[in-house]
């Protein structure tokens, strides 16, 4: 029996219809930005593999320092233990952030960093004595992950659907923009004094289809949310690490957050590791002679060495000049083929841009994420040797940043030959 036949027979995949549901690819290796199935075929991984992998696949620094970890400790509970790996990258990490972030608490993945910030948020107040400041503000379009807090503050989708009773009551706001702006800024006002706070994917929301908007906007929330006390929380698992052209997305704004939530390239794609960064402000708050304002919140894999050692190697990769300038190449690149594709006749609209990322909306059906449109560009890229994933009728692309020009001029040929083919 094959791989294939095997994984259909045991598995259950994440977002997947598993009704009449296509075999899905055995993926047998990995290297820079290619995938290799086990008849050999290469795909360009233009997604990289849902936005994690930074560096490329099998990238051997990485794979080194990960190697090297596994010989002396793979794993400890950080309850009453520490270890290199972890204060190490606390330490390097820490001012790399844009912010005064003074502390930082580890965790699984996307989801688990959100539903941290959320708890840490709340009980901020809590232990402040204003039990009442306990409501969360965040952005229609959202998407935070998949917990049950974080899926409250995601937009009321078919993600969460089935879940809704069971959801905690957000206040949800449009993205800003010249004409709503100030309408936000009341909303903020009066909903300030029960708020704990306010979480937000800044400049670009991910899931919710690559949804952008503008940095000065932003900023202007965040100064009214700052100027009536509400905690800024930052969702940067998605725009961190370079997606977005800079470090990180909050750098474009001058008003900083008070927590950020990192995960997906924080070890170059490689681990699951999860990361949730806070003020001292925050973090004072749970240090009393009282147990009772202990933050109560943990995971069996906290800050586990390997992650943490990957997200070391990783963050070495970021910090050289080389990895920068990929960046600022890939950015032009996208911006470039922006403006070609603005000058074709398409089916296509909003076509938009930020650093690495490239998107534009199918104008075949609604745009929503059921839009079955997207598993005919995918199977038509597959044909062609590429691997893209659209949102609905969101088609994007997010390349690892060791992506070579002939291989981006291949990705950005197959989508434009798609296009014009079967749209």
């Amino acid at each position: 029996m094959s791989i294939s036949s095997k994984d259909q027979q045991y598995i259950w995949h994440p977002f997947t219809r598993q009704k009449d549901m296509s075999p899905p690819l055995p993926i047998t290796k990995g290297k820079g930005s290619l995938l290799f199935d086990e008849n050999g075929k290469s795909y360009i991984d233009a997604i990289s593999s849902w936005w994690v992998t930074l560096h490329g696949h099998g990238h051997p620094y990485i794979a080194e320092k990960i190697y090297r970890q596994a010989l002396e400790l793979e794993q400890v509970i950080f309850a009453g233990f520490t270890h290199r790996p972890a204060v190490e990258l606390a330490e390097r990490l820490l001012p790399k952030l844009p912010g005064s972030f003074a502390r930082i608490f580890y965790s699984d993945n996307g989801s688990t960093s959100t539903e941290v910030a959320l708890k840490m948020s709340v009980q901020y107040w809590w232990n402040k004595g204003e039990k009442h400041r306990n409501k969360i503000i965040a952005f229609k379009n959202s998407y935070h992950g998949d917990t049950f807090g974080a899926m409250s503050v995601s937009d009321r989708s078919v993600f969460t659907l089935a879940f809704h009773e069971l959801l905690f009551d957000v206040v949800f706001l449009d993205t800003p923009t010249e004409n709503n702006i100030n309408d936000l800024k009341k909303i903020l006002q009066q909903e300030a004094a029960g708020t704990a706070a306010f979480i937000y994917e800044p400049l670009v929301q991910g899931a919710g289809g690559m949804n952008m908007y503008e940095p000065p906007l932003l900023n202007e929330l965040l100064n009214t949310a700052k100027h009536n006390d509400i905690i800024c929380i930052a969702d940067e698992v998605m725009t961190g690490f370079g997606r977005t052209g800079k470090l990180f997305a909050s750098e474009y704004m001058d008003q900083k957050p008070d927590i950020i939530c990192l995960s997906k390239g924080l070890t170059g794609g490689t681990m699951a590791l999860g990361v949730t960064a806070c003020t001292d402000r925050i973090y004072q708050a749970y240090v009393d002679d009282d147990a009772l304002k202990t933050f109560f919140h943990g995971h069996s894999f906290t800050a586990n060495p390997l992650a943490c050692s990957a997200a070391l190697a990783s963050l070495d990769l970021l910090e050289k000049a080389e990895c920068r300038a990929q960046i600022s190449w890939l950015s032009n690149s996208n911006h470039q083929m922006a403006d070609t594709l603005k000058t074709h006749s398409l089916p296509i609209s909003d076509i938009r841009c930020l650093g690495t990322i490239l998107a534009f909306e199918l104008t075949e059906g609604k745009k929503e994420y059921l839009n079955r449109v997207s598993s005919v560009i995918t199977a038509k890229a597959m044909e062609q040797g590429v691997y893209i994933r659209p949102l609905g009728n969101t088609v994007y692309l997010m390349p690892p940043y060791c992506v070579s020009s002939e291989e981006l001029e291949r990705t950005y040929s197959c989508i434009t030959d798609i296009l014009r083919k079967f749209f």
